[in-house]
Formats: C-alpha cells, structure tokens, sequence
C-alpha cells in the first residue's frame, strides 16, 4: 500500500469556513495535495459520500474535488501550510470562547513535532474570527507548547481572516478579497501566493497579523450596530403608528442612505463577533459603550417582536393562540441553527400564553430538537389553520407563498407577522389582518 505524499495545505476544521476553502484550495492546486481534517468523523463521513449538509459546496463540486478528506490526524502531518478555521464563540457570560482554537493549535503542534522539518518552515494561519493579538499570543505558545519547537524558526504564524457569507453565492470564498498577514514579510508573500489561487478577487496584504485580527473584528460589529439602529428606529416608530419598511423605502432614496433592515441579528458571526471587540477594548481599559449598545438592542429584538405580534393579535377567545412560526436558522436560504434568535421570539410568544408550532425549510429537524428542544412541522400547512403566522426568517420557499397560500394558513381574522416584510407588496384577504415593524 502507497504511503500518501505529505500534503501541500492542511486545512483544519471542515464547516462553513474551512471546507469551501479547502475545496477552492484543490480545484487551484491541481498538482499539489490539499487535505481537508475535522474531528467530527460523522462529518467527514458525510463529505466522503457527497452530502454537504451546511449547502455551502455543490454535491457535485464536492465530488469532483481533488480534496483529501480525513479525521485521522496522521493525514496532516507533513504539510507545509497548515489553516485553522474552527468556531469561535462566545460563552454563557458572552466571553470569548477559544477551547477550539486551542484545539486545533495543539493538534497542529503535534503535526508538527511529528513532521520532517521543512524548508522554508511550515505557516500556521488562523481563519477564525478572533480579537486582536490572539494568532501570536494565544496560539503561537499553544502550537509551540504542543510541538516542543521554536515559533520564529522552527513554524511561523499568519492571519487570514474569513470572509464569507452562509447562502450568499456571489460572495464565497471564490469572489471575495482575502485579507492575509505574516509575522514575517516573506511569510506574507507566501500566504498571499496561496490565497491569491482561491480567489479571483485578489489579496490584500495587510500590515501585520494584529492589524488583520482588527480589521476583521470590526468588519462584523459595524454591521450588527447597523442593524440595532434600524431595530431602535422600528421601536420608535412602532410607537409613533408608522411602518418602518414604509420609512425606509423612502429613506432610501437618498443616494447615501445605508439600506439595512430590522431583524432578529443572531448567528456565529455579526452575533459574536462585537463580543470578541468589546473584550480586547477593556483590556486595553476603553469602555466600549457603542458596540455594546448595539448589541444589546439586538439582543433584545427577538422579545420586542414577540410583544408586539401579541399585542397586534389580542385576544382569541377563551382557548390559547395558536402561532406559526416559519423560519428558525440564524438567517436565510441556511441550513445553520446556531445562535438563532428566533428561538428568543418563541419563547417569548409562549410567555405571552401562546401555543407555538414551527416549521423550517432548511433546517435540520434533529438538529433542532437536539439544540432547542423543537420540534419542527413536518409540513407547512400541518396542523393550520392557525391564530397568527409569523415570517421570521424569509426562506425562498416562504418568500413565494402568494395571497391564497398564506391565507391557508391563519383563521378569519387572524394575523399575518411579516417581520422581515417579504409579504409586504402582497393583497390578503380584508379579513386577514397583518404586522410589521
């Protein structure tokens, strides 16, 4: 049996982030071999048979790719780039959570020690969304702790911040600017000789690793404060009897207006990210008083919906409203559940004494019941017609539900809660009565 060659990148962690990398990665470096490792076996099972459950890669892409798949730590010993991108999120207290980046840094140590030695030395690159100053001084003493070798000589580190947005086909990994950092300039030139093969849309070479790490913190937080300013300017003109989609559509006709719309802001990136920003400021003794603001009426915005939608419905009668919620993913056209906030709105509703059913396009139906304790409709209809339908994450197949469809689906009198305001250019019926922010 042939010993397979030593592979050229080893990319660790094979979701989101790592695995359309990692593919993007072999389809370039056709004559090179590029290994692809996760520790969750039942995952690298799944890729090994062509199922992508995140629906970031094409079955078919996946199949064709030239990428080696592994959860055998043997496979990456050898390579000459190693690339963490493994979760990073923030724990109960909203402290940054770094156990799998240590993780992956002591597995990558031990590759190391396990490796010939390499010239020019093997790089370390983090993916992960971090604060600053965690690639050099969180996982350049893990990975050299672990390998018993000298950072600087022996392994050097760089940073290359992930960028991609779950669903978005226009923007993956294939089209976006990487952002690439090294300790060293030549470190540098070698991550942006790689990256520049996965991307058609070029490097940028930022002007150290700490510069990278901060670039890409405050990527995400500038968008969730965003956000939480359109949240509280819905709050305000809930207040005032006024339709925020209706002030926005004429809002936006300003040529430098910042189109963002109110929503419930959760997910592993704009929902973490400002945590990790807001930790390395008061470590440097700054109050981060914006940032926080911003995600605290985010935060909240998942109770405020549920509120209003009670509020709007009123009562049915003697028996318990019963509601519909479509959509529980973090966002759109995703399969991903984790850090939804719609979860925020369920329970929120259930407070309010309603009965809550939930139905899901994309999402994984174990996955719901194992993470929240949901179980989801097997069907649209099943179970309708109900008090209230709330649309709380616009899936395609939500977004083309015409006038007869979601009228289907609630009661005579009953109400449609169009949060994200997909149905909003749609007729119903008189009868049928209708919120949004």
């Amino acid at each position: 049996m042939t010993t397979p060659a030593a592979p050229a990148v080893a990319v660790i962690g094979l979701g989101y982030v790592g695995l359309p990398l990692a593919v993007a990665l072999a389809k370039a470096s056709p004559g090179e071999r590029i290994v692809g490792f996760d520790i969750d076996a039942v995952r690298v099972d799944e890729l090994a048979r062509g199922h992508e459950r995140t629906g970031e890669v094409a079955p078919d892409a996946l199949k064709a790719s030239r990428l080696a798949i592994s959860a055998d730590r043997q496979a990456i010993i050898g390579a000459g780039i190693y690339i963490i991108a493994v979760p990073t999120p923030v724990d109960a207290e909203n402290r940054p959570d770094l156990s799998a980046v240590l993780g992956a840094c002591a597995l990558v140590g031990e590759a190391l020690a396990a490796s010939p030695r390499l010239d020019p030395a093997p790089i370390v690159v983090l993916e992960s969304s971090v604060y600053s100053g965690v690639t050099e001084d969180v996982c350049g003493p893990e990975i050299a702790r672990a390998s018993g070798l000298e950072r600087g000589r022996d392994f050097f580190l760089g940073y290359s911040p992930e960028r991609v947005n779950p669903g978005d086909r226009s923007h993956g990994v294939e089209r976006i600017v990487k952002v690439v950092a090294g300790e060293t300039p030549a470190v540098a030139e070698r991550l942006a000789r790689l990256y520049r093969r996965a991307t058609s849309s070029g490097v940028f070479v930022a002007r150290d690793i700490r510069t990278a790490e901060a670039a890409k913190a405050i990527e995400n937080a500038q968008r969730d404060i965003n956000i939480a300013f359109i949240n509280e300017v819905a709050m305000i003109l809930g207040r005032l009897g006024l339709s925020t989609y209706d002030v926005l559509e004429a809002a936006r006709t300003k040529w430098n207006f910042l189109d963002f719309r109110p929503g419930l802001v959760g997910g592993h990136c704009i929902g973490v990210d400002p945590y990790y920003l807001a930790y390395s400021a008061r470590a440097a003794g700054h109050d981060p008083e914006i940032i926080l603001a911003g995600r605290r009426i985010n935060d909240q915005m998942g109770f405020y919906m549920a509120d209003r939608i009670a509020d709007a419905l009123g009562p049915v009668g003697n028996a318990a409203p019963r509601t519909l919620v479509l959509g529980l993913t973090f966002k759109e056209d995703v399969p991903d559940l984790r850090n939804s906030k719609v979860v925020d709105l369920i329970e929120a509703l259930r407070r309010r004494g309603h009965v809550v059913a939930v139905h899901d396009a994309e999402a994984d139906a174990a996955e719901a019941l194992r993470l929240y304790g949901l179980a989801l409709l097997p069907a649209l209809g099943a179970g309708g017609p109900y008090d209230c339908l709330v649309g709380a994450v616009p899936h395609e197949p939500y977004r083309r539900l015409d006038a007869a469809a979601l009228a289907a689906l609630v009661k005579p009198a009953g109400l449609v809660a169009d949060i994200k305001g997909m149905w909003r250019n749609i007729s119903l019926p008189p009868a049928v009565r209708r919120w949004e922010p």
